[in-house]
């Protein structure tokens, strides 16, 4: 008798009459940077415990400083996951050089721009890292965190597929629920104004227009000039709001609204959107979904389209 069933409307895959979560138990012990990873590859194994995610919400990889102790946590890892494409900032390159001394690494933004079926966009230091604002981008890092893992771990390969499957039907939803409520934004209103330029992919996957304050990285810093320059085009435009990141200080921001409100233009603040890290652990937008689901959802409500006020999951909270 075939015990494998999908439990339609909560996402989880058993096995026997045991859940994933519990049945993955005692696999490789696996360590991730960011949180958006973390929440995936925990998607993906079943096994949140086996897991460790390195750099926490609200902080901002760019700049993050690994210390001691997570040295020693990436030394004793069996697998590690990370993003790539110098996202990581400082720990790139004790990343690397664990991989090169055997250590079994997947860069997973790189790994999908390898493939050679999607387009990088440049940045300042290279290829833009923040794949994770196209949801059919990342989708296809589900598919390499699946045969990573496979490789590594034979044993529970079947587990990594049926859940990396059922995931990126969830995404699916995810992509077509931002494809339909970002399209409900007048063709005047589509420019999205945010802390620092991490939204390039959101734009281009769903045709909305990006100014990003600071560069990619936020280690690049925008001049008076920089910030005048942008105001004049908010005004001239008609930009009805602009955006904090839960990640990125706020001055840039603050200064553009009170530069505005200086001029008599009336330019709000259309709220905190996650860009580098998600939010608290343990709630819905402390995963992946939920963080997009947001994004999403209170991007299209601040610049004059139509979403639910909780979001495509019935989830969010106003």
């Amino acid at each position: 008798m075939n015990w494998k069933r999908k439990l339609t409307g909560t996402g989880l895959l058993w096995l026997g009459l045991i859940p994933l979560g519990t049945a993955g138990a005692g696999g490789p012990g696996i360590v991730t940077t960011v949180g958006m990873l973390t929440d995936l590859v925990r998607v993906v194994t079943g096994a949140p415990e086996r897991v460790k995610g390195l750099i926490g919400e609200g902080v901002d990889p760019h700049l993050y400083k690994p210390t001691r102790g997570d040295v020693v946590t990436l030394q004793g890892s069996d697998l590690i996951i990370y993003n790539g494409l110098k996202l990581e900032g400082k720990m790139a390159e004790i990343l690397e050089g664990l991989g090169r001394r055997g250590k079994p690494t997947l860069a997973v933004s790189e790994a999908i721009l390898e493939k050679g079926n999607f387009q990088a966009q440049a940045g300042d230091y290279g290829a833009d890292p923040h794949l994770w604002m196209d949801v059919s981008a990342w989708s296809r890092g589900v598919g390499e965190i699946v045969a990573f893992l496979s490789r590594e771990d034979p044993e529970r390969a079947g587990i990594y597929r049926l859940n990396g499957t059922a995931y990126r039907k969830r995404l699916e939803d995810l992509d077509d629920y931002a494809r339909k409520v970002l399209a409900t934004i007048p063709e005047n209103r589509r420019i999205l104004v945010t802390a620092h330029d991490a939204f390039g992919y959101f734009g281009r996957a769903y045709g909305i227009e990006v100014r990003g304050i600071q560069g990619l990285s936020t280690e690049s810093e925008a001049g008076i000039r920089d910030l005048q320059i942008l105001l004049n085009e908010i005004i001239e435009r008609e930009v009805p709001a602009i955006f904090v990141e839960s990640s990125v200080s706020d001055k840039n921001v603050r200064a553009l609204l009170e530069g505005a409100r200086a001029r008599g233009y009336d330019l709000e603040l259309g709220g905190t959107l996650f860009s580098d890290a998600m939010g608290e652990p343990g709630t819905y937008l402390g995963t992946y979904e939920g963080m997009l689901d947001h994004n999403i959802t209170t991007i299209a409500r601040s610049l004059g389209g139509t979403a639910p006020a909780r979001g495509l999951n019935g989830r969010l909270v106003d």
